[in-house]
C-alpha cells in the first residue's frame, strides 16, 4: 500500500479510503468486520464512515458496528486514521431545533453521540457533511477549536463544499489563528470532473487533501453495460447510473469507455480508481466495498500503472471542464 500526507498535515493515510456507508444497510456485521480486517491487512489505514450512517431508524448503526471492531483490540484503533462527519439529524421525521447542521451545540451533542457510538475517545478527522449556511464561521471554528484543546478531535474537513466555501471557511480560520480545513471530500469521477474547475484547486490552494466519493458514479464506470449484458446484479441498476445508461449520449460514452480497456484488459473499476490516484490534489478515492472481493479488487487498482497514452485517451471520452475561468470565460 502507498501512503502519502494529508494536505498539509503531517498526517500519513493509505492513497485507498475505506468507506463504511454499507456496513449495517447492506453488509452485516461480521462481513463488515471481515472487511475491514482484510482492509488493515492490506495495509488500509484511513477509513470514513459518518454519524448518519445506517439511514432511516439506523443512523448511527455504520458507527456502532466500526465501533465493535475496534473493540476487538489487537490495536485495531490505533492503526486506524478514523474520519467521520456531522451535518444531518439523528432522528425520525423533522429534526427538532438544533438537531442539525453546525451550531456550536449540535457541534457538541454530534461528536459526544459518535465518540460513544464508536468507542473510542477521539476522531481523528472531523468533517462537516455539508455546508451550513445560516451558521458564522466564527461560530463553527470556536465549536471546533474547543474539541480539539480537549483532545476529542485532531483534524477539521469539509464534505460537498464549493470552491469559495473553503476560501471562506480557511480565512474564518486563519483570522482565529485556527489550523482550518485539511481535507475536502467530493464527488468526483471520471464522468462527473465538475470539481476539478474550481475546488481541487481551492484545496490545493489552502493545503486540503482531496477525497473523492463516489469514484465509479454508482456504479457507472464499473463496467455497467457489460454486467447488463451479461444478466448480472450490479449496483448500478438504480439510481444515477440507470439515469445515465437511459440517455443515448451517455451510454454510447460509457460503451467507448468499456471498449477501450476491453483492448487495453484492463478492469473498468479498477481503471476509474487508478486515474483518480493520477489527479493532482487527489489524497484517495473511497471504496465502498460490500463484500471482501469487492475490496479486492479496489486495492488492485492501487498498483495499476496507467500509461500516457491511456489517460490521453480516457480525456477525449471523458473531457473535463477545464480551469476557471477559461472554461466559461476568454
Amino acid at each position: 500500500m502507498k501512503y502519502t500526507q494529508l494536505g498539509r498535515t503531517g498526517l500519513k493515510v493509505s492513497r485507498l479510503v475505506l468507506g463504511t456507508m454499507n456496513f449495517g444497510p447492506v453488509t452485516d456485521e461480521a462481513d463488515s468486520h471481515a472487511i475491514m480486517d482484510a482492509a488493515l491487512g492490506a495495509g488500509v489505514n484511513f477509513f470514513d464512515t459518518a454519524n448518519v450512517y445506517g439511514w432511516g431508524e439506523n443512523k448511527g448503526r455504520t458507527e456502532e458496528i466500526l465501533g465493535s471492531w475496534f473493540a476487538k483490540g489487537g490495536d485495531r484503533r490505533d492503526k486506524v486514521v478514523l474520519a467521520t462527519k456531522l451535518f444531518g439529524h439523528m432522528g425520525a421525521g423533522e429534526p427538532w431545533p438544533n438537531d442539525d447542521k453546525l451550531s456550536a451545540l449540535n457541534i457538541r451533542r454530534a461528536v459526544d453521540a459518535s465518540l460513544k457510538r464508536l468507542g473510542t475517545d477521539h476522531i481523528d478527522l472531523y468533517q462537516f457533511h455539508h455546508v451550513d449556511r445560516s451558521t458564522p464561521w466564527d461560530e463553527i471554528w470556536q465549536a471546533m477549536d474547543v474539541l480539539v484543546q480537549q483532545g476529542k478531535i485532531l483534524y477539521v474537513g469539509s464534505s460537498n463544499f464549493a470552491g469559495w466555501n473553503i476560501a471562506q471557511a480557511n480565512e474564518a480560520a486563519r483570522r482565529r489563528h485556527s489550523y482550518g480545513l485539511v481535507s475536502e471530500q467530493c464527488l468526483f469521477n471520471l464522468v462527473e470532473r465538475r470539481a476539478e474547475m474550481e475546488v481541487v484547486p481551492a484545496a490545493q490552494e489552502y493545503g486540503l487533501g482531496v477525497i473523492a466519493w463516489s469514484p465509479l458514479h454508482g456504479g457507472l464506470l464499473g463496467g455497467a453495460i457489460r454486467k447488463e449484458r451479461e444478466g448480472g446484479a450490479q449496483r448500478g441498476a438504480t439510481g444515477r447510473s440507470a439515469e445515465a445508461l437511459a440517455n443515448t449520449a451517455q451510454r454510447q460514452q460509457i460503451q467507448a469507455y468499456e471498449d477501450l480497456l476491453d483492448k487495453h484488459g484492463l478492469e473498468p473499476g479498477e481503471t476509474a480508481l487508478a486515474w483518480l490516484l493520477t489527479r493532482p490534489g487527489v489524497t484517495g478515492p473511497i471504496v465502498g466495498p460490500r463484500t471482501v472481493d469487492q475490496l479486492a479488487s479496489g486495492l488492485r487498482a492501487t498498483e495499476l500503472e496507467l500509461s500516457e497514452e491511456l489517460l490521453a485517451s480516457l480525456d477525449e471520452i471523458f473531457p473535463g471542464p477545464g480551469p476557471s475561468p477559461e472554461a466559461f470565460a476568454w
